[in-house]
Order: C-alpha cells, then sequence, then structure tokens
C-alpha cells in the first residue's frame, strides 16, 4: 500500500447501466487480488445513511456539523453542509484513508480513467465515450459497435479487474 494518492479507476454511465454491480464485483475480484480498494459513490439526489428517530439522526438534527458513528466493526461520519457548497473529488479523495486504488461510481466528468458501464434495460442509451476523452473502455450486456475502445462483456470481472490494473499501472506488492 502506498502513502502517496492512491489510483483512481471510474465507472461511469447512465441510471441502471450496471454500474454499481461491476463496482461491487471489482471490488470483490481486487481485494482477493490482495489490493486494499476504497470507493467513492456519487449521488445526484438527497440521501440518508441514518434511520428517523435514531441517536445519531437526532444529533444532526439539533444541528450538530459532523456525527461519527462508532462500534466494534465500524465508523462512519456524517458531515452536514447546511447549504456550503459540495466538496470536490478530490476534497473527497483525501479523507480517504490510504489505499491502493479507489473506485469512483457517478462522477461522470471528472478527468479520471473510466470505464462506460451499458444495458440494454438502462434510462439512457446514448454513450457517454464519444463526448469524453478519459473512458478508456465500455462494459456491456451487447455488441457494441465501438472501434476505437476495447469492449468487455459487462459480466466479465476478471478481464475488467486485469484492465483496471493495467490502465492504473497497480501491481502487486506495491
Amino acid at each position: 500500500m502506498t502513502n502517496s494518492r492512491p489510483k483512481v479507476f471510474g465507472i461511469a454511465g447512465w441510471k441502471n447501466s450496471g454500474k454499481t454491480g461491476l463496482a461491487v464485483r471489482l471490488v470483490s475480484e481486487l481485494t482477493a487480488r490482495g489490493f486494499t480498494v476504497s470507493t467513492i459513490k456519487h449521488a445526484h439526489h438527497d440521501f440518508d445513511i441514518d434511520k428517523v428517530g435514531a441517536d445519531s439522526y437526532r444529533h444532526r438534527q439539533a444541528g450538530a456539523h459532523e456525527v461519527a458513528l462508532v462500534s466494534g466493526t465500524r465508523f462512519a461520519i456524517m458531515h452536514e453542509l447546511r447549504g456550503a457548497p459540495e466538496p470536490s473529488f478530490e476534497e473527497i479523495l483525501s479523507r480517504l484513508a490510504p489505499c491502493d486504488l479507489v473506485l469512483i461510481e457517478g462522477y461522470k466528468r471528472e478527468p479520471v480513467p473510466k470505464i462506460e458501464a451499458r444495458r440494454l434495460e438502462a434510462a439512457r442509451r446514448e454513450p457517454l465515450a464519444p463526448t469524453d476523452p478519459h473512458i478508456a473502455a465500455i462494459a456491456a450486456d451487447h455488441p457494441v459497435e465501438e472501434i476505437h475502445l476495447p469492449v468487455f462483456d459487462l459480466d466479465d470481472t476478471g478481464a475488467i479487474a486485469d484492465f483496471v490494473l493495467t490502465v492504473t499501472g497497480l501491481r502487486q506488492g506495491q
């Protein structure tokens, strides 16, 4: 594990394009290969990881700036923006503990190498690759007529993991 900025690789795509499934499979595959992997998921809507009525929820509702939940198995820190602008991707990245790779999901416009997930059932079908020079490959559940980028089967996790390692330059024992 390195102490410098971790390698970053993204998964882009429209709603229901298979991004989350691919992210989960890649985390499983890469951690099984001995890498420490963290993830950042961007949501375009309000979300809550807290249940209404829980003590931590009550702390936030009372106006706490940050609420840390800590147990013997995990901890989470919720930070209320309270009207402040959304933090930049780099700010969030800097708050993560050191790791080998950060997989990001949902930051379509970040200038990092990424794979575009495509499914026939996706909410939208127009490809992102032609307008995003950072898309390095496509993973789809259907044939793709793309001549300039590698195309993977959306379920070929091993090959996609190999591709991520190649693109990021991440090697075992780094």
